[in-house]
């Protein structure tokens, strides 16, 4: 049939859409080398049986994928050594407010790069952070030295003296959760 093509793409894409939900909820940001290796071995598997009609061996294939990513995962959570080899490990890029100007060479992560990520966590100034890692999934870990940190609850509660535990005050949008009902009246038209 002519046709043939659009129920096997529909059928395609829900097919990889279960197993990549079978896959895990990781992020682009948060996959590893095997994860993002797998990814687009579904997705080129994916591609191949519209043109060359063979549906069900692409959808073996895509399903193997899936298994052996699981697999291999969770090898890695039994054996760490095995993640150490397929993830790697974080890498200190700053300590006590210095760059670690080796490991940035390592991972080949210039000054000016980590810089802008740095930015856009919100850190105005490498000395204000304790340690940064550059982590296997690419991201920045940080800790801000103590003088750099938001201020918290815990803080605030030391200062004014309230015991841990006590509440400054409940939160209304959870009152609604707890009573079943909004506190305070709303206009019908809005809820």
């Amino acid at each position: 049939m002519e046709l043939d093509w659009i129920w096997k793409s529909v059928l395609l894409a829900l097919v990889g859409m279960v197993l990549l939900r079978l896959a895990g909820r990781k992020s682009i940001s948060q996959m590893t080398v095997a994860t993002t290796v797998i990814m687009i071995s579904i997705g080129t598997t994916i591609v191949q049986p519209i043109a060359n009609h063979e549906l069900w061996k692409a959808i073996g294939s895509a399903t193997l994928f899936i298994i052996c990513l699981i697999i291999l995962e969770y090898l890695q959570v039994k054996w760490d050594g095995l993640e150490r080899v397929m993830s790697g490990r974080a890498l200190p890029i700053i300590q006590n407010g210095q760059l670690l100007t080796g490991n940035l060479r390592k991972m080949r992560l210039t000054v000016d790069h980590l810089e802008v990520r740095l930015r856009q966590l919100g850190i105005k100034n490498i000395a204000d952070v304790k340690t940064a890692t550059l982590e296997t999934n690419g991201q920045i870990g940080y800790e801000l030295m103590e003088h750099a940190r938001p201020v918290t609850i815990g803080d605030l509660e030391r200062i004014l003296g309230i015991q841990p535990g006590m509440s400054l005050e409940t939160s209304v949008l959870f009152q609604e959760v707890r009573q079943n009902h909004h506190p305070t009246p709303i206009d019908p038209k809005l809820q």
